[in-house]
């Protein structure tokens, strides 16, 4: 008898959905909205709600449904507690038990980023890995470590906070998080902008930058790699923060691989090589082969990281 489960990954705006069979093969995806009225009530009953038609949908028996994973964008302990999701208005809420309770099936929760670290290092670019850590850079910065294949959660729940490792106590500026001097600050897509306009104010140094109406990071970077002295000098100071907070985690749990993922990771090639040296300077010397390569999976790393969680809790 085939068996499925199904991957989810909840976010602010849109929940993707993945049906997948038991040995990992993505049968279908799709999404819902993310209805966050009334502090976020009517989330999880919308996704069983969704579930339970797409088991209605291929006529599933319910004993060939052996689960569901899922990724929530906050601080989520072993049990499945969620502590806090300010983008969905919740507080306190066990997700595990809640969502398993509406679908009557095994139901398992971790923090989004560390689903999605977890997805890469099972069918991304983390694959034939037994240990990885990732850094995911979007609108923020996000992370995961994955050790002997399985998913690092913490006693919180709040494992893999790369974003918030402190690179420059001196900021003035606090970080979302409350905290001063966040990488999150400086190398997510937000914290590249805001360093943009901050160069090109206290410079005069002609740059292509200035011509932008609609400064993204993505400008900086097109910019570097055009050769424009200011956009490469904001890319190299950027990029040597985030290769020395790779090098500090590489210290810390020497992974085999650091995988680079999000919205920022587009750049490609020039991210890698201009965080060299920030990393080069920072890592200890055993751990300064360790490979770093771009993520594959894009936004599905979610998905199948969530069904990923659904088997290693499965066993």
């Amino acid at each position: 008898m085939e068996r499925y489960g199904f991957g989810i990954d909840l976010g602010g705006t849109t929940c993707k959905l993945g049906l997948f069979q038991e040995d990992g093969t993505l049968e279908e995806k799709w999404e819902i909205p993310t209805d966050t009225t009334d502090n976020g009530v009517h989330i999880l009953p919308d996704i069983a709600a969704s579930v339970e038609e797409k088991i209605l949908q291929h006529g599933f028996a319910k004993e060939q449904i052996i689960g569901a994973g899922i990724g929530v964008p906050g601080a989520v302990n072993d049990e499945g507690i969620v502590n806090r999701c300010i983008n969905l208005g919740w507080g306190i809420i066990p997700v595990s038990k809640e969502l398993s309770s509406l679908l009557g099936v095994p139901v398992f929760a971790a923090n989004d980023a560390n689903v999605a670290a977890l997805g890469e290092a099972w069918k991304g670019s983390g694959s034939g890995y037994s240990s990885i850590a990732m850094i995911t850079l979007g609108t923020g910065i996000g992370g995961g470590v994955v050790l002997g294949g399985q998913l690092v959660n913490g006693f919180h729940g709040a494992a893999g906070e790369l974003g918030h490792i402190v690179v420059n106590p001196e900021e003035p500026d606090a970080c979302n998080c409350g905290n001063h001097g966040c990488i999150e600050q400086y190398a997510s897509a937000t914290g590249i902008v805001r360093q943009a306009k901050k160069r090109l104010a206290e410079s005069k140094q002609e740059s292509v930058l200035r011509k932008e109406t609609d400064l993204t990071a993505k400008c900086v970077f097109d910019a570097a790699k055009a050769g424009d002295p200011l956009a490469k000098r904001i890319a190299e100071e950027v990029c040597s923060m985030l290769g020395r907070v790779i090098g500090t985690v590489c210290n810390v749990i020497n992974p085999e691989a650091v995988i680079i993922g999000g919205g920022v990771s587009r750049a490609g090639d020039i991210l890698l090589d201009l965080m060299q040296v920030g990393f080069q300077n920072s890592v200890f010397h055993a751990s300064r082969e360790t490979e770093i390569r771009l993520a594959s999976l894009g936004n599905d790393a979610g998905i199948f990281g969530a069904m990923k969680l659904l088997l290693n809790k499965d066993k």
